[in-house]
């Protein structure tokens, strides 16, 4: 009956805090409802017609009266809050620990071992914004060479440089031998390059970002699926969040439109099994920035975005929007939030305008695409697929 599913992750579009939110400091964290109240005259029509607003615990979110969408929201079962977790288990897996974090900086023993690896010193070692710290350090890198290294609240440790100094793929390079380093203990989520142009106090970080992610300990939903001959299409940083497993194709993307802008692409040309989109923007340019009008401004894009997609479907296909996590721009944090994920899925032989509840993992959503596709192995996950059909 299906042949396709279209999963796209929104990412760090949270739809409200989680119970355990207090654990991780993101009391009165709302993504979208946040949003939804702090922009004056601020709506998501296309969104809104697949039910966003008729997700439970949205009071500022416009009800839709008859919506042609299925909907609901998820919890996140694993421990944390960053993006390879989320992503990690909507596909089935759940870590109960989780990536380590460095709030002072990472310890001496690893700074050295890095600089040893790469033949050259580094700057930074500290928990920084990527924006505020090429304008503190890029000088001092430019006239040195020596790469700059910073982390946030997230289990990243990120390496920026200016590619007329440190070419990209120098930096890539870089990257891949942090990745090589940090094991056992210092098994941080992703190294993460950061390259940028420009001049002191113009600095412009470019789109030549590249995520270098720990591989799942367990199979995912796209393992299953390969193996078992299902094409998956990956775009955007789904190839790094999964280093490149389980994934027939990837292609990276320089931003959300580039994004929308393939995954429409691959809708149209009849591509089949699972495409698997990542729309970063929300996340870095804007939740981590607290940039509320231009975070604003890119849910606006995907909206109208998310009309074609719809028009474009064929009968075998069904469209699923999430998130992995929330970045509420309107809090005084620039991290990542514990926040419930929504759940929109439309289709034009599933029904229309069934609440599908507050799932208990996001691994229900991978649990469901691989119901609904036939793909059998995953070992978490409830599937919804009976409430859609």
């Amino acid at each position: 009956m299906f042949s396709r599913v279209i999963l796209i992750v929104m990412d760090s579009v949270g739809i409200g805090e989680l119970p355990d939110a207090d654990r991780y400091n993101d009391q009165g964290s709302n993504t979208l409802g946040n949003i939804y109240r702090n922009v004056s005259g601020f709506s998501l029509p296309g969104l809104e017609r697949l039910g966003l607003g008729n997700i439970e615990g949205t009071p500022d979110i416009p009800e839709f009266r008859a919506p042609i969408g299925c909907f609901g929201k998820a919890a996140e079962k694993s421990s944390g809050k960053d993006t390879t977790t989320g992503h990690w288990e909507i596909t089935g897996v759940i870590l109960e620990k989780s990536f380590p974090t460095y709030p002072e900086g990472f310890p001496r023993t690893v700074i050295d071992s890095f600089e040893r690896a790469i033949g050259r010193k580094s700057i930074g070692n500290k928990v920084a914004s990527g924006t505020v710290i090429i304008e503190e350090l890029g000088p001092q890198h430019m006239d040195t060479g020596y790469p700059i290294v910073y982390t946030s609240a997230d289990s990243v440790f990120q390496v920026a440089a200016h590619e007329d100094i440190i070419s990209v793929e120098q930096l890539y390079e870089i990257c891949r031998k942090a990745r090589e380093l940090l094991v056992g203990e210092h098994l941080v989520a992703r190294v993460i390059a950061r390259p940028f142009t420009g001049k002191p106090g113009a600095f412009t970080r470019t789109p030549n970002r590249r995520d270098f992610s720990v591989e799942p300990p367990e199979k995912t939903l796209l393992d299953y699926a390969c193996q078992q001959g299902i094409e998956v299409t990956a775009i955007g940083k789904i190839i790094d969040i999964f280093s490149g497993r389980g994934i027939t194709r990837g292609v990276h993307t320089s931003g959300n439109k580039d994004g929308i802008d393939k995954t429409l692409e691959y809708i149209r040309n009849g591509t089949e099994g699972i495409v698997f989109t990542n729309l970063v923007d929300f996340d870095m340019k804007y939740g981590h920035r607290n940039n509320v009008e231009g975070y604003a401004g890119a849910l606006k894009e995907l909206d109208r975005a998310v009309d074609i997609m719809v028009s474009e479907l064929r009968d075998s296909d069904i469209l699923i929007l999430t998130a992995d996590h929330g970045c509420d721009p309107t809090t005084s944090s620039t991290d990542h939030s514990r926040e419930y994920v929504p759940v929109l899925v439309y289709g034009n032989r599933i029904k229309r305008g069934v609440n599908l509840g507050v799932r208990e993992s996001f691994a229900d959503i991978g649990a469901t695409v691989a119901d609904i596709l036939g793909i059998y192995g995953l070992k978490r996950g409830k599937s919804f697929k009976n409430l859609l059909i």
